[in-house]
């Protein structure tokens, strides 16, 4: 191997220390979002042990009126450097490459991240997107240099096309990645849209369930015309809706139909069956009468109430009139 490049290889493989104020962030860091708290942890951390590992930068020379000043650029480490800054080193370890290339210092601040998935999805995305728009990278050339599936990354830039209250959701954690990708199937009805993330974030949908309701609303929207309800029935699905809170449908067929009532927890069952109960208690309050289960064989004397019936009609009275006979009408009569 000739010298030259193995002096190469040994300064690549070199660590230097290098003053923080002279390191510049990277402008194609991936990562916008960092956990101040943990920030902090990292630093109390560097403050007894040091910087365990160096970070990666390159070498930046511009020439001024008194000579040549040499500053670094950052391409990996982001966190460390952050930390290092927060106590007050004044020196950090680093490894300086070669590579300038902007191509060079994404792709390797990339990988890293999502090798120690420190980004969050939308940071992930963004990144990809950066990757196939300003380096002309195919979705396929992506998923190789980060370990990924070609599915991965279009399902991953799929992300970008969500309304920004949801991919703000995402990255405060308020919903997860899966949560995202089920509300992807309703990416052309934004009202339902809207709906079922508020499902999601207010009653605690698991992704599952989200994507039960995203297959269901979408098989709902592609019915046929002449399946659409009336407005009378939408009216009364309207009103449903807002006594028990979720989702109602109903179907007519004929004279008669069904009602669909949906519910994404047994809890929400439980309250629906509840407001149902509820509702027929006051209007039957005879219904609060629950009879007491007898031992068997015993007979039943609790009262029960009798069924009305006409009362007979009242008899006539009867004034029976008595006399006493005189002794003297009685002198003739014989039996």
């Amino acid at each position: 191997m000739p010298e030259n490049l193995v002096k190469e290889e040994e300064r690549q493989s070199s660590i230097f220390w290098v003053e923080v104020t002279k390191i510049q962030p990277n402008p194609f860091q991936p990562r916008r979002e960092f956990d101040e708290t943990k920030l902090k942890e990292l630093a109390e951390s560097i403050k007894q042990y040091g910087i365990l590992q160096p970070l990666i930068v390159v070498r930046l020379e511009r020439e001024v009126s008194t000579g040549t000043i040499v500053d670094y650029e950052l391409i990996a480490g982001e966190r460390r450097l952050r930390a290092a800054k927060i106590a007050s080193l004044l020196h950090v370890p680093v490894i300086i490459r070669t590579e300038s290339a902007d191509k060079v210092k994404l792709e390797i601040a990339l990988i890293e991240n999502v090798q120690r998935e420190d980004l969050n999805p939308m940071e992930r995305a963004r990144a990809f997107k950066q990757l196939v728009d300003e380096f002309s990278m195919r979705q396929r050339d992506v998923g190789i240099r980060v370990g990924k599936s070609r599915e991965f990354v279009s399902n991953t830039l799929r992300l970008l096309t969500l309304p920004e209250y949801i991919q703000k959701a995402v990255v405060d954690g308020r919903i997860s990645e899966g949560h995202a990708r089920s509300l992807l199937m309703l990416s052309e009805h934004q009202e339902e849209q809207e709906a079922l993330f508020n499902d999601i974030y207010f009653k605690r949908l698991s992704v599952r369930d989200s994507e039960r309701a995203s297959r269901r609303i979408a098989v709902e929207r592609v019915r046929k015309r002449d399946d659409i309800p009336d407005a009378e029935t939408r009216s009364l699905e309207e009103r449903l809706r807002e006594a028990l809170g979720t989702r109602v449908y109903i179907e007519r067929k004929g004279l008669g139909g069904k009602i669909s009532i949906e519910f994404f927890s047994e809890e929400e069952l439980q309250n629906l069956i509840s407001q149902v109960d509820g509702t027929r208690r006051k209007e039957s309050p005879s219904l609060d009468v629950e009879k007491k289960k007898l031992p068997q064989g015993e007979p039943d004397f609790s009262p029960h109430p009798q069924p009305s019936e006409p009362l007979p009609e009242t008899e006539p009275e009867i004034n029976i009139m008595t006399a006493k006979a005189r002794e003297e009408d009685l002198k003739d009569f014989t039996i």
